[in-house]
């Protein structure tokens, strides 16, 4: 084989598959529901939980290959693999029109999170977590200029990924136009905003909108928000991370609204 063709085959076997790192992220995944192609584990590793993973892989007949720890290491993209790399398909992203159907099905107001722009994996594995523990319906993310679902947001979301609806939309505005006609309201987080956020109404069908590290919402989504929320600064520093700012408002709504 040419050594152009070999190339080309290589881009498309990665486009066909993609990798879950990390022992918990491992085992999220297998008692999840998602296809598995295969379960890499470093040789040696055979104490704590790989054994259950091992376990888990045969009871659903998933190929297991013993490799040598530097091959991990050298295809690890989160470089913290804890000996296991499950090979998988691609992302299966939901649709928002999934989310607002998994509020339906749970008899419950939509409860959803929109990300504008946010940059770091780290910062949306973090924040598909606390939404899955807060019983968000889904998360709403852009295809452009963002993070997209890859082994460092699954490890960094401690295997979240796997059992909460996640969205890639091609335009935040036009997704919160749809939302807003079924009946959503849009709250946006900004720091120059009039309200604190344990003061704002957030019971109900909502849509909460993080900004990006940095910069917060673009303009237009801010002009497209029903309306806006900050939280208090009292130190120097006058800004948070956005995971954290995510999870101050999400489980405010939660207090609100009720959920167990």
């Amino acid at each position: 084989m040419k050594k152009e063709e070999k190339k080309a085959k290589e881009m498309d076997n990665e486009r066909l598959s993609d990798q879950i790192e990390g022992r918990n992220s491992v085992l999220e995944l297998l008692e999840s529901e998602r296809d598995i192609n295969k379960i890499l584990i470093s040789k040696g590793e055979r104490h704590g939980s790989i054994n259950k993973i091992i376990t888990l892989a045969k009871q659903r007949k998933i190929v297991i290959a013993e490799v040598e720890r530097q091959k991990l290491n050298a295809i690890s993209e989160t470089n913290n693999h804890q000996g296991v790399i499950a090979i998988v398909p691609p992302f299966n992203y939901a649709s928002v029109e999934d989310i607002l159907n998994e509020a339906k099905s749970k008899n419950e107001d939509p409860f959803v999170l929109i990300l504008d722009g946010i940059e770091d994996p780290h910062n949306l594995g973090s924040i598909i977590r606390t939404a899955e523990t807060a019983g968000v319906n889904g998360v709403i993310i852009p295809k452009r200029r963002a993070a997209s679902v890859n082994a460092t947001v699954s490890k960094s979301s401690a295997g979240a990924v796997e059992h909460v609806k996640i969205a890639r939309v091609n335009n935040i505005n036009e997704t919160i136009k749809y939302l807003k006609d079924e009946g959503l309201w849009i709250c946006g987080t900004d720091g120059e905003a009039k309200e604190y956020y344990y003061n704002q109404n957030l019971k109900g069908a909502l849509a909460v909108v993080i900004g990006s590290e940095g910069f917060g919402m673009s303009r237009l989504v801010k002009e497209n928000c029903d309306f806006l929320v900050k939280i208090p600064m009292k130190g120097k520093i006058t800004s948070l991370n956005a995971s954290v700012s995510a999870g101050i408002v999400i489980y405010e709504a939660v207090k609100q609204r009720n959920i167990k």
